[in-house]
């Protein structure tokens, strides 16, 4: 297999689903000929087209309504909103509409619409332009929320996500754009649900998410060298969670770390251990730890971000302190 960037998989992804589906168009701000805020959909206009790929005013209420209001009419939008913290000027439309219609109209509207949104701390780009914010989306039923950590899951999640017939957030880490990893050149799916374990253990499962699973695998070479064998476990979607794969991780390893990017209090690590304890309490030979962000805006400056970022000399240090 080729390699790829993150970057280059999800532009790979949407060109095979345009090609295999006239219902798919993209729509969002700068998406166009400037390629998106990022580059993700650099060269899709020229070769799709205006009525495709088409440019946004500034109005994240405006591009979410649009995809929902093109959804539920037949089409298959992928919507981009420059930074997922933009998402506040949308959420009626998302929330309360795009969520709810397949449910308030008994099964008989869909809303097959992909929502990209790029988030996470990394750039400098402070407190409005940094955050990880998918505890929000996970609490809403109605959506589907994807946060791929690798170009190959990168491009078979967001093929499963423009083929879903429900509303997809899809969370794409600033930082991840530029990894590279081994991709198909094929079209390929990968199930919404499912989680993948990245690297097998027997002493500790560590679940983490996003750019933290890099974190995770840099952490347990780390460990290794210790004599401490860390399974980590990526859920690479947050709804529906794969909580199968991970408790039968932690009843292998009777051991658990959660690590995530987004502020401890509240975050998705709390649901995930919230299951664990429900479902695999008894196996636990030691309290979980989380790994995360301190509960405060992330700066601007460059190395007041770094200390907000966790990393993977945190997660070394939670796994020793379960020994």
């Amino acid at each position: 297999m080729a390699k790829k960037t993150y970057l280059q998989a999800l532009n790979e992804a949407m060109r095979l689903e345009m090609e295999r589906d006239a219902d798919v168009f993209i729509i969002g701000e700068d998406v166009g000929k400037f390629g998106g805020c990022f580059g993700v959909t650099q060269g899709l206009f020229d070769k799709f087209g205006s009525e495709r790929v088409i440019d946004t005013p500034i109005t994240e209420s405006a591009i979410v309504g649009a995809a929902v209001g093109s959804a539920v009419s037949g089409l298959r939008p992928v919507a981009e909103l420059m930074f997922v913290d933009f998402i506040g000027c949308a959420l009626d439309q998302l929330f309360n509409q795009g969520a709810k219609m397949r449910y308030m109209f008994g099964g008989k509207a869909k809303v097959p619409m992909t929502l990209r949104m790029p988030q996470g701390a990394g750039v400098c780009a402070a407190a409005q332009h940094s955050q990880s914010l998918e505890a929000w989306f996970m609490h809403i039923p109605g959506i589907k929320v994807a946060i791929p950590s690798t170009p190959y899951d990168a491009k078979g999640l967001l093929i499963s996500a423009i083929r879903e017939d429900n509303p997809v957030i899809f969370l794409e880490h600033k930082m991840l754009y530029g990894v590279e990893g081994e991709v198909p050149d094929e079209s390929y799916t990968i199930p919404l649900g499912k989680a993948d374990v990245k690297r097998e253990g027997a002493d500790v499962t560590v679940v983490a998410t996003s750019r933290m699973v890099h974190s995770a695998l840099e952490a347990a070479e780390t460990l290794a060298a210790s004599g401490i064998s860390v399974e980590v476990v990526d859920p690479r979607s947050l709804q529906p969670l794969d909580s199968d794969t991970i408790v039968e991780s932690v009843k292998k390893t009777h051991a658990l770390v959660v690590a995530h990017e987004a502020v401890g209090f509240a975050g998705p690590g709390a649901e995930i251990i919230a299951q664990v304890a429900e479902k695999a309490l008894d196996y636990l030979d030691a309290p979980v730890k989380r790994v995360a962000a301190p509960f405060c805006p992330v700066p601007f400056s460059p190395p007041l971000e770094q200390a907000f970022i966790p990393g993977a000399d945190a997660i070394v240090a939670a796994v020793k302190s379960l020994r």
